[in-house]
């Protein structure tokens, strides 16, 4: 039986008072791949700060994994955080710290507290996305790429039921994008849901999936045309 991650009804999108998006309705089941496009300032990014509860829902219905995004408590934020794996644009590694000191520090942060589980934990993890080789490295020693997978990683620490990927490859090259979108796509295949932030109409083309758009103050679903051979 498929289970809805996501459910929005009728759902407004404000950023400091303004609204972005309007009237929203989606339902994203386990296991989909989703991409967000639209251009910039079209509210995509308040699209997803509102799904990580860094913007409060204030019209419409809401809840994402098992969280009422309408009721949400400030305490409960980082409980819904730990069932989301969110990936960032910039990666935001702390730059004072080993690969694995990053990891054992967003573990510590979500409550884990038994050494043998983290580092087990970070093993896998890093296993999952070819790192492992990296992990006493600080993160200026990696590529753009390489800080991008271990990102990716930190997402999958908590078995996230949903990952959030806001302009995951908007910093790498086109190879190194394409390489990342098939490790997201291998998470994927792997039964976790993604929904993704992109403007990288070449990934697109070459790795189809549902697709909305935001524009003009909505969200709608996008019909690809089938990508022509070169």
């Amino acid at each position: 039986m498929s289970k809805t991650v996501l459910s929005l009804q009728g759902v407004d999108i404000f950023q400091n008072k303004h609204k972005v998006l309007s009237n929203i309705n989606l339902e994203v089941q386990k296991g989909e791949f989703l991409y967000i496009i639209g251009k910039t300032g079209t509210g995509k990014s308040s699209f997803m700060k509102t799904l990580y509860a860094d913007l409060p829902l204030e019209v419409g219905e809401g809840s994402i994994v098992d969280y009422d995004l309408k009721t949400l408590k400030e305490r409960d934020i980082p409980y819904l955080r730990r069932s989301l794996g969110i990936v960032f644009q910039d990666f935001k590694l702390l730059p004072d710290r080993t690969i694995y000191g990053n990891l054992h520090f967003a573990l510590k942060a979500t409550g884990w507290k038994e050494k043998e589980e983290m580092d087990r934990k970070i093993h896998e993890v890093l296993d999952n996305v070819n790192m492992l080789a990296h992990i006493e490295k600080m993160p200026h020693q990696l590529s753009g790429g390489e800080q991008q997978r271990v990102a990716i990683a930190r997402a999958l620490l908590n078995d996230p039921d949903l990952i959030l990927a806001d302009e995951p490859t908007g910093n790498l090259d086109p190879q190194t994008s394409a390489e990342v979108m098939e490790l997201l796509l291998n998470i994927n295949k792997n039964g976790r849901t993604i929904i993704m932030v992109t403007h990288d109409y070449a990934l697109l083309l070459k790795f189809p999936a549902k697709t909305l758009k935001c524009d003009d103050g909505t969200l709608f679903e996008v019909v690809h045309r089938t990508a022509q051979h070169q």
